[in-house]
């Protein structure tokens, strides 16, 4: 299937628990001030790849223990990523992503979207919510505002409300 992407990174330790295949896609409405990556935003730049190829290269790597969805806005383009996060889940990958959206408001998409909701529910953690930079900060664990959760997205599921992870 094909996905438009930024960029990917195949060895960060900074996007996520362990060592990490980070895929940053194409595309985000939410132009935050302060966005770590503005260039990110424009939903006709970056390059279209399929899912195929991502898989292949992040499985290239045995020491890879999981795989962080980034953008730009992973949940434009869901669909994709639900194929690619579903076989990761198969191959035993932890599956994190960051949103601009909160968990709420991933909730309620879920219920016009198919797709969001199939992403959501792969998912193990989720960072959501838009990058605020005044509560920006470089000590929190995988985010850079203080607004920012990280959820147990399995949890936060079963509960029906978001559950956030310990420090």
């Amino acid at each position: 299937m094909d996905i438009r992407i930024a960029g990917t990174v195949e060895d960060s330790i900074v996007d996520g628990p362990g060592l990490r295949f980070v895929v940053f896609v194409q595309g985000c409405p939410h132009h935050c001030e302060g966005c770590h990556n503005p260039e990110t935003h424009d939903f006709s730049a970056g390059k279209l790849t399929t899912t195929d190829a991502l898989y292949e290269m992040c499985m290239e790597n045995p020491l890879c223990s999981g795989v962080t969805f980034s953008g730009g806005e992973p949940f434009c383009q869901p669909e994709a990523l639900y194929e690619l996060g579903s076989r990761f889940k198969a191959a035993g990958k932890h599956l994190m992503c960051y949103s601009g959206w909160t968990f709420e408001e991933l909730l309620k998409k879920s219920g016009r979207e198919e797709y969001v909701g199939k992403l959501l529910g792969i998912l193990d953690v989720l960072v959501d919510g838009r990058f605020d930079i005044s509560k920006r900060s470089l000590s929190l664990l995988f985010r850079g505002s203080s607004n920012q959760r990280l959820i147990d997205v399995p949890a936060s599921l079963s509960k029906g409300e978001a559950v956030e992870l310990p420090e």
